[in-house]
C-alpha cells in the first residue's frame, strides 16, 4: 500500500466554480486516471487545506463528496484513502472520444439500457452458505401464502431499519418480486375492472398487468419530480407510482407533494401503489420516507431483490394493512399463486446472517462510481434527470436526434434505450434512458465516451 503524497492540486478563486466542487473534481479525475492509485492515502483534511491555502471546510466537503460517491473510504485510526476500484485502470481510448465504428459478437455489446443490476460481483461463500442452509430443510407440502414467517420478520426488519416503516410480519406477504405484487394488487382492487392510473412516461409492466387483469388503464402525467398530483382524475381505484425515484424520469417526489397525493388517496378512496423502485440507492441526498409510512391505511407498497441481489432469485413483499394482506393471500390460493419455499429459506438465511446488507453497503459503492462516470461524461453535452439516485439517469436530446444517435452507438457497439417507448401515447420528452447497473465501470465510461461524441457531434450538425 501506498503511502499519501502531496497533491499538485491547482484552484481557482476567479473561477465561478466553487472551491470544493474544483478540488472534488480534480480528485476524481485523478483516481479516474490512475494518477490516485487505489489504496493511496491522502493528505488530512487539516494539512490539505494549509497546502492549498483554503479553509479546512473546503476539503472536509470535498472528501465528503467523494465519500458518499464511493471514491474514498476511511479506516479507522489510519486516515482517508482511495478506494478499490476497477475504474484506476485507465482506459485505452481517450474517454472523449468515439472509438471507431465496429460491429461486435452479441457477448461483446456495452449495454446501457436500464433494468438490470451489476450480478457479477457477490459473496460466493454467503450464496452457498445459504443454498446449503435451505437444502437441508424438508420440501414443504402445505406452502404458507402469506410466505415464510421467519423471512416475513426478516423484511419487516429490514424495512423498519432501512425505510424507517413501523411494520411487522402480518404487514408482510412474500411475493415472487415487482410483477407478481402487481398482480396481485390488481386481483384484489380491480376486481370487475375500474380505471388504474399509471405514470407517463413509466413502467410498461404495469400497464401491461391492470389491463391483462381487465382494467381501464389511464395514463397519469409526470413531471421531473414524479407524478402531477392536481392533473390526477378522482375516479380512478388504483394509483400505481414510483416515488423513491420514478421511472423513467428519475424524479424523487417532494414531500408536499406525497403529502397532497395522499390527501388526493383519502378524498377519492383511491389506493396507491407504491414501487419502491431504486429506493436503496441514493447518492449526495438524505432518504425520503415511504408513502407507506406516511399512511398505512391508503398505501401497498412493493419491493423486491431483483436491483438489490439479482432478478434471478425471484422474491419480492408486498406491505399493506394485515386485513389486505389476509385479503390478497386467499386470492392467491384461488389462482395456485406461491413462491418458492427453499428460495425464500435461502433469502431469509441471507437477511439473518447480515449478508444482504453487506452486499448493498458494497453495491452502493460500486452504482456510485458508475453514477459519477454518467455524469461526469455526459454531464458536459447534455442535461441529466434522475441522478441522485437509482440505476438509471435520463439524458435529454432533441427528438430529431434520438434515433439516429441510438442506431449509430449501435454500430459502435453501445446499447441504448430511447425514452419515448416508455410513454403511453405521445412522447413529450424526448431523449435516453441510460442504464449503468448491469456494465462495468470501464464499460461505462466507454459507453459513455461514444454517446458523447456522437450527441456532440449532432450539435454540431455533423454527420454522426
Amino acid at each position: 500500500m501506498r503511502t499519501h503524497i502531496d497533491l499538485p492540486v491547482s484552484l481557482s478563486r476567479d473561477s465561478a466554480v466553487p472551491l470544493t466542487t474544483q478540488l472534488a473534481g480534480w480528485l476524481r479525475h485523478a483516481m479516474m486516471g490512475g494518477a490516485l492509485a487505489p489504496g493511496e492515502r491522502l493528505p488530512s483534511t487539516r494539512a490539505l487545506a494549509d497546502q492549498l491555502k483554503v479553509s479546512r471546510t473546503v476539503v472536509t466537503e470535498a472528501y465528503q463528496q467523494l465519500y458518499a460517491e464511493g471514491w474514498l473510504e476511511g479506516r479507522h485510526g489510519s486516515g482517508t484513502f482511495v478506494a478499490a476500484m476497477e475504474s484506476h485502470v485507465p482506459p485505452r481510448e481517450s474517454p472523449y472520444e468515439p472509438a471507431p465504428p465496429a460491429r461486435r459478437p452479441e457477448g461483446e455489446w456495452i449495454d446501457l439500457r436500464p433494468g438490470d443490476p451489476w450480478v457479477r460481483d457477490y459473496d460466493r461463500a454467503a450464496w452457498k452458505r445459504a443454498w446449503r442452509r435451505a437444502g437441508e430443510l424438508p420440501p414443504g407440502d402445505s406452502p404458507d401464502l402469506h410466505g415464510l414467517p421467519r423471512l416475513r420478520e426478516l423484511l419487516a426488519d429490514h424495512l423498519r431499519r432501512a425505510r424507517g416503516m413501523a411494520v411487522g410480519p402480518e404487514n408482510v406477504l412474500v411475493t415472487r418480486g415487482t410483477g407478481n405484487g402487481l398482480d396481485l394488487c390488481a386481483l384484489a382492487l380491480l376486481a370487475g375492472g375500474g380505471r388504474a392510473g399509471v405514470e407517463d412516461p413509466g413502467y410498461h409492466v404495469a400497464r401491461t398487468v391492470f389491463a391483462a387483469r381487465g382494467a381501464e388503464v389511464v395514463p397519469c402525467p409526470v413531471d421531473e419530480d414524479g407524478v402531477i398530483v392536481d392533473d390526477l382524475p378522482r375516479d380512478l381505484r388504483v394509483l400505481y407510482t414510483t416515488p423513491a425515484h420514478q421511472y423513467p424520469l428519475g424524479g424523487r417526489l417532494p414531500i408536499p407533494r406525497r403529502e397532497r397525493l395522499l390527501s388526493w388517496a383519502r378524498s377519492t378512496g383511491a389506493t396507491i401503489v407504491e414501487d419502491d423502485y431504486d429506493a436503496e440507492f441514493r447518492y449526495d441526498v438524505a432518504p425520503l420516507p415511504a408513502l407507506y409510512g406516511l399512511d398505512p391505511t391508503r398505501v401497498v407498497l412493493l419491493g423486491s431483490l431483483s436491483k438489490t441481489l439479482a432478478p434471478d432469485v425471484g422474491v419480492g413483499w408486498l406491505v399493506g394493512t394485515p386485513d389486505l394482506v389476509s385479503r390478497i393471500a386467499a386470492l392467491r390460493g384461488a389462482v395456485s399463486d406461491r413462491t418458492s419455499g427453499p428460495v425464500q429459506q435461502a433469502v431469509a438465511t441471507l437477511l439473518e446472517r447480515g449478508d444482504l446488507d453487506r452486499h448493498l453497503r458494497r453495491m452502493r459503492l460500486e452504482y456510485a462510481r458508475r453514477r459519477a462516470a454518467v455524469v461526469e461524461i455526459l454531464g458536459p453535452v447534455c442535461r441529466l434527470r434522475g441522478d441522485t439516485a437509482g440505476l438509471h439517469v435520463l439524458a435529454e436530446l432533441p427528438a430529431g436526434d434520438v434515433q439516429e444517435v441510438v442506431e449509430r452507438a449501435r454500430e459502435r457497439g453501445v446499447l441504448l434505450d430511447p425514452a419515448d417507448r416508455h410513454h403511453h401515447d405521445r412522447a413529450r420528452l424526448h431523449g435516453l434512458v441510460l442504464g449503468y447497473g448491469s456494465a462495468s465501470l470501464r464499460d461505462v465510461r466507454r459507453g459513455c465516451a461514444v454517446l458523447a461524441g456522437l450527441i456532440r457531434d449532432a450539435q454540431t450538425g455533423l454527420s454522426i
